[in-house]
């Protein structure tokens, strides 16, 4: 089967505005999604790229501007400014690991955690709302979070964020296909015509 690797972070407005299509997009071309949530705090720093706080306000302003357009052009319910934004824990990532792991759609436990902050502003750094969306999703949430926390997955997220950087990923969310770089869920029309759907 036909791979697309999907890079991305658990508190990204932008992964999740493109989630729900992108997983649509995979099961309609028959492609198969291989989930990397990586560590872009590693990732800015060798790219180029800066975190949010640390981008000037003329940027910070415009990416509220374009978080409205893009929630009203993708009919979102979504909160631009959630209260537990921004995510500061590594947990919500290592879960999505441990899942992808198990052999547990950790494809459906990503779109459930970046639902939980972005449509209801839930603490995603909270081990026990993240067992709570796992149970929500009939993932059995004490095994996934008892597997989060083992130096395997930590070392793991270390692994897939240099093979990250090694593949030129630079943002959030990333698709790539066929060694084809694909960056912002505003470039899924491109993502679309390379799948042939």
């Amino acid at each position: 089967m036909k791979k697309i690797d999907y890079f991305m972070s658990t508190s990204s407005p932008w992964t999740y505005l493109g989630s729900q299509l992108i997983t649509e997009m995979a099961k309609s071309s028959g492609y198969e999604i291989n989930i990397y949530p990586v560590n872009f705090g590693q990732i800015f720093p060798v790219s180029g790229g800066l975190p949010l706080p640390k981008r000037a306000p003329q940027r910070q302003a415009y990416r509220l501007m374009e978080l409205q357009r893009w929630k009203k052009k993708r009919g979102s319910t979504m909160h631009i400014e959630p209260s537990n934004f921004p995510s500061a824990s590594p947990i919500s990532s290592l879960c999505i690991i441990a899942a992808r792991e198990n052999g547990n759609d950790a494809l459906i436990l990503a779109n459930a955690i970046l639902a939980a902050l972005w449509e209801d502003d839930r603490n995603i750094d909270d081990p026990e709302v993240l067992k709570n969306i796992c149970f929500e999703n009939k993932l059995d949430g004490n095994q996934i979070l008892r597997t989060a926390e083992t130096s395997k997955i930590e070392k793991l997220f270390e692994t897939d964020t240099q093979e990250a950087i090694k593949k030129g990923v630079f943002g959030a969310p990333t698709y790539l296909i066929e060694g084809e770089i694909f960056w912002g869920q505003d470039r899924l029309d491109f993502v679309s015509e390379k799948l042939g759907i």
